[in-house]
Parts: structure tokens; sequence; C-alpha cells
């Protein structure tokens, strides 16, 4: 069984940074001359169906899948180059870090495929990207090395060397969480300051006479702008942390000629922007668990109805910390905000309030969302009725991309059992193809052509009208409405019912 394992992973290969437009189809097709193929899997979206860029192949000999490593990596589909490395199943395995290396200070030109070429003679690489965005090349890249060893020796002799004119940076991949560690050990131990709000007071002799009392200076630097006028911001790096951390306890906050000065560790712009972003989400979820479970949203409000008469409407019923009505241009929107000092009152408001006429309107009152939560309630809303719709009107597939199937290219679809059985029964004489029909594939088009099954509840046979009734809630009746192609679906299914009764009454007569 093991060795059955072993030889699956080696003759299955992962296929990445694919365009959104590549098929299962031609993946079979481009990787198919070199050898048989027992499967294609393009990954895709589960809610929207749209492929997430990468895709696996599993070969039957393994030698066929080396052989597609080998020649066929980094060519290219659609516009991209692909990129291939053997399947790795182990999650455990990929995340470890274990020979993977960091690379940075890249030219912009180098793709994954140069850099493959540069590090492959230091051993066997799993894989090798350079990370890029809609601008091409953001400098830096991964080299994953099947052994520590060469991962190891590759570090050792590229660190610091020359690549297309540049020095690069090689060195042990790092998580974000270690990362993240390293630099906030650096801030307990900081030399370097950052002085600002000094405007063009200070030059570089006079910042290193203000902060030299605190102990001995590596170095100073004021800003300066293209006519070397002062920008009002600097740096002071000193010999020793205690020395810094004492300039900055003593003079943080101090004024120089009415100005108040501005002195902290100093921090590289990505640290400083992530530390704000942390700052920011950190006020963002105070904010909304302040809000949580008290504040109310109001819609279906008169023109007449402002702030005022809303907050007289709702005060009956608690202490009150907010009351708006959104408009546009001076008039009302249409809805508002109240906001109770805790969620009972607000519980009791929304009991109280929904449905209730002002200026005859009837109002909808409900506890505030989101934006993002109402989104995703939204789409469950929507995923719940296209799911209740499938199951009234198809049977539920699934699809794999087989080489080997009859119809060329797809395995037949795997119809799922029903979650409502249907009776079953026929009419003599009349094959039970003609009230199943079975879902079959098209290779042309690569998509399931079928016919809805009727679900017929009782022998007793329906009228059209009285069928569409009994089949369609209301969610569904709406979606026909919308939907000219779902209507004339369930009229033909109330049809083909209805004329089955006919036959039936001629049959018992």
């Amino acid at each position: 069984m093991m060795v059955m394992v072993m030889m699956s992973r080696k003759a299955s290969l992962y296929v990445g940074d694919l365009d959104a437009s590549v098929t299962e189809a031609m993946l079979y097709e481009k990787l198919s001359p070199t050898g048989p193929i027992l499967s294609v899997r393009v990954c895709r979206d589960k809610l929207t169906g749209c492929s997430l860029g990468y895709a696996y192949v599993n070969f039957e000999r393994p030698e066929d899948a080396e052989r597609v490593l080998d020649t066929m990596n980094f060519d290219v589909m659609n516009g991209k180059p692909m990129r291939m490395m053997w399947c790795q199943r182990d999650p455990s395995l990929r995340k470890s870090g274990v020979g993977n290396i960091f690379i940075k200070n890249l030219e912009k030109s180098m793709s994954s495929e140069a850099l493959l070429d540069i590090f492959s003679p230091f051993g066997s690489i799993l894989s090798c990207k350079v990370s890029c965005d809609e601008n091409g090349s953001k400098g830096f890249g991964f080299v994953h090395f099947e052994t520590l060893e060469a991962a190891e020796k590759a570090i050792s002799r590229l660190d610091g060397m020359l690549i297309n004119d540049q020095k690069v940076f090689v060195g042990h991949f790092k998580s974000r969480r270690e990362r993240e560690a390293e630099v906030k050990e650096r801030a307990k131990e900081f030399t370097n300051v950052y002085i600002k709000n000094f405007g063009s007071e200070l030059d570089n002799n006079s910042l290193y006479e203000m902060f030299s009392e605190f102990g001995r200076i590596v170095s100073t630097r004021v800003m300066t702008d293209e006519s070397g006028n002062s920008r009002g911001f600097g740096f002071v790096d000193f010999e020793r942390h205690s020395y810094a951390q004492k300039a900055v306890q003593e003079l943080n906050g101090a004024e120089l000629k009415g100005r108040r000065l501005y002195v902290g560790r100093a921090q590289k712009r990505r640290e400083r922007q992530a530390e704000l972003k942390r700052m920011f989400e950190k006020m963002k979820q105070e904010r909304l668990a302040l809000y949580q479970g008290v504040n109310l949203y109001v819609k279906n409000l008169s023109d007449c109805v402002d702030c005022e008469v809303l907050h007289k409407e709702f005060s009956p019923y608690g202490t009150i910390t907010s009351c708006k009505v959104m408009t546009a241009g001076g008039r009302s929107r249409g809805f508002g905000f109240v906001c109770f000092s805790s969620p009972e009152e607000a519980t009791k408001a929304v009991s109280e309030m929904n449905g209730r006429i002002i200026a005859n309107k009837p109002l909808y009152v409900a506890l505030a969302q989101r934006k993002k939560e109402r989104q995703a309630h939204l789409m469950d809303q929507n995923m719940s009725r296209k799911a209740m719709f499938q199951r009234q009107n198809l049977q539920p597939y699934t699809t794999i991309y087989h080489p080997n199937s009859t119809s060329g290219f797809f395995m037949t679809p795997q119809v799922a059992p029903q979650v409502q059985s249907c009776p079953q029964w026929e009419l003599p004489g009349v094959s039970s193809q003609s009230t199943h029909a079975h879902p079959h594939w098209s290779s042309a088009s690569g998509f399931i052509h079928g016919v809805t099954s009727v679900n017929l509840q009782t022998p007793q046979m329906l009228q059209p009208d009285v069928y569409l009734q009994s089949q369609s809630n209301n969610s569904d009746l709406f979606h026909f409405l919308q939907s000219h192609d779902s209507l004339s679906s369930k009229v033909n299914d109330a049809m083909g019912v209805f004329k089955v009764s006919q036959m039936m009454e001629t049959l018992h007569l």
C-alpha cells in the first residue's frame, strides 16, 4: 500500500500560476503527448466556480510526470508561464520551511525560470517562484530545495553576490510570525531615534549637540529637500540602547522655540504602516464592540421624518446615545440609525417599533449590521435559494476531468441520491425514460445537458396550474418572475405532467 501511495505522489504534478481561462481540456491537450494521463483537475471557487489558478495532473507513469516537469516547466499557456512542481499532499511538509530560502533585491526582469536556472546547481528544487503583481516582479522570490543541505549551500555561495548587477540577499525563509517576533525583539533594543516637528531650527550639528548629552552618538541626519532646506525631521543613531531610551524619555514632548517635539524609536516604513494598521483595526473593533447589539437600522422613513422626530418616536424605549436620519442634498434618504445605551433597550425598541406606521409609512426596524455581515447574509440566502431550486429541478452531480471516459475527456457525472424519493411507477407500454431523463455530456461544449426529472408525488395526476403551485414556494415564484428561462422550464414540466395524466386517464378508461 505504501508503495502505491509513493508511486501516486511521484506521478502527480501541481501546476500553478495558471491563467483563469485555462481549463482541464487545455491542460490535457498540452501535457498528454508526453504520456498517459489518469486525471486533470483545475481547482475552482466553490461559490463562483472560477479558477483558483492552479491544478493537479495525475500521470499513469512517474517517468512521464518527471519528463513533463523537466521539459515543460514555465511553458506559456494563455499568456502566462505555468509553474510546475511535484505534488506534496502533506501540508505539514509544505509549511515546515525546511529547505525553503528567501531571495530579495532581485532585478525586475528576473523570472521564475531564470531563478530556477541560477539555483538548480545546488540541489534538487521542489518549487521556485518570483513574487509578482499586476506591475510585474516585486523584487523577491522563493526557492524550496528538497534538502536542508542544498539550501545551506545556496545561501553560503550566493548571499551578497551580484545577480544581474544587483547585490542580492539570500537567507532561510521565515514565516510572518517569526519575522514579527524578530521585529518586536529588535524594538526592545533600538538605538536609532526619530525626531520630528523641529521645523528649520536644527541642522546636523545642532541636532548632534542637542542629543549628545544622553550618550555616545554614531550618526545624526536632518532630512532636507532638493534645495537643502530642512524638512523638519531627522534621525540620531546612538551606540547603545540605553542612550536612545533615555533620549526618548527626556525629550519626547519637549518644546523647542514654541514647537512640541516628537522623539521616538525609528521604524521602517513597512513596520510603521503595519503598526498603524494594527492600531486602526484595534480602534475599529473597539468601536464595533461599543455599538454591538445597541445600534438600530430604521428604513422606509417618510420625507417629513427628521432626526428630532425619530428621536421622539424611539425615546420611550430607553436612553438614546445617538440618532441620525441619513440625507443627500438636504433631503432624507429614507433611512437612519438609532443607538441605545443597552442591548435590552434596543431589543425592546425593535419589537415595539418594527412595522409601526409613522407618517403613513410602516417602519422597518432591525439591528444594524456591518456591510460585510450584510453581504455575507445576503449571499447565504442566495445560495440557500439556489440550492433549494436545484434540488427541486436538477439531480446533483459531480465532475472530474478524465481522459478515459466514453465521451472523450470527461467521466460520466455521478448522480447523487435525491433528498426526497419519488414513487417509482411506469405507464403500461411507456418507457421510464419518458418521465426520467438522464443527464449526458456534450464533448464539444464540456457541459451537462439533461432533462429535468418530474417529481410525481402520487399516481393521481395534477392539473398544470395546481402542479405549479404544489411544486413552488414563494421564493421560487419570485425567482420565476425574474427569470424567463426558469419559468419556461417549470411550465414545460407542468405540461409534461398534464400529458402523462391524460394518458393515464385514457388507459384507465
